[in-house]
């Protein structure tokens, strides 16, 4: 199996069967975001530990393949971070899209490496970068 294969499966699997599409109760941060060129549109749910580290993230909302599969591995990734942890990676993805990561960087992305492609096809960056996009300014980072 190449590479592009093992990553349209991995985006497959985090579309169709995510692990963190679910309502959150009594979340610590909440904030809606959507890309209004497609449509797509999330509301994201985090919830912090008491050492300051977020235990939980969640998100509802509907969306194409990408921006669904691409929040749901940055949950993955989230959870058990703090949050300047998370804007990191965060910031280690808008790189990614970008094409300005380093391998080592980008390894720090695990599953959401799979988007790296993304860059290549401009009309779905935003969808892509929806769920990044919302945690960041859900966590007081604009742009």
């Amino acid at each position: 199996m190449d590479t592009k294969e093992l990553y349209r499966e991995i985006l497959n699997e985090h579309n169709i069967n995510p692990t963190h599409k679910t309502p959150m109760d009594s979340p610590d941060f909440c904030l809606e975001g959507v890309n209004p060129s497609c449509g797509d549109q999330i509301t994201l749910q985090l919830k912090l530990g008491e050492d300051g580290k977020i235990s939980d993230a969640s998100f509802t909302g509907s969306g194409c393949a990408i921006s669904q599969a691409s929040v749901d591995m940055m949950a993955d990734l989230i959870i058990g971070k703090t949050k300047e942890e998370a804007l990191a990676l965060a910031d280690i993805f808008d790189r990614m899209i970008k094409s300005e990561v380093t391998e080592e960087d980008l390894e720090k992305l695990d599953e959401a490496a799979a988007l790296q492609d993304i860059s290549h096809m401009p009309a779905r960056v935003k969808c892509a970068m929806l769920g990044w996009r919302t945690m960041k300014e859900m966590l007081g980072v604009k742009g």
